[in-house]
């Protein structure tokens, strides 16, 4: 798998930290047909989780969100990267951020037992253009 890099949307949504919260928003989406490329989720306070979702089609996303009730924040900015996982994979991606004067202030990855790699990169927005320009998209 060649390196591939993209712009990607994302939508967040606070929902109490319970046992099964998680899992009906999940469903909501998939009832709602909402396939997903990514999804995060990081506890915000003692009694919330804050879950971002990166649906393949942000637009059908808004559009089916707005229809049906579902409370979403976004859309926001991020990169998608992915590719074969090797040593020094991440490092290469951050070179030409990093060369383009842009901090990165969060990223999330994981590797896959077929040696690829996925990579989220938040940016500021205020840096997001110098970004993406920096990594071809």
């Amino acid at each position: 798998m060649a390196t591939k890099i993209r712009r990607v949307d994302y939508f967040y949504a606070t929902i109490r930290d319970q046992p099964g919260e998680a899992y009906l928003f999940l469903q909501q989406l998939a009832d709602l047909g909402i396939n997903l490329l990514a999804f995060t989720a990081v506890p915000v306070g003692p009694a919330c989780t804050q879950i971002s979702i990166f649906p393949e089609d942000a637009k059908n996303l808004t559009d089916l969100a707005r229809h049906s009730g579902l409370k979403l924040e976004g859309p926001h900015h991020a990169i998608l990267v992915q590719g074969n996982d090797e040593v020094g994979a991440l490092a290469e991606v951050h070179k030409k951020i990093y060369r383009a004067g842009v901090n990165v202030y969060a990223s999330t990855g994981v590797a896959t037992d077929d040696e690829t790699y996925g990579y989220l990169l938040y940016v500021r927005p205020e840096a997001f253009e110098r970004a993406a320009k920096a990594l071809g998209v």
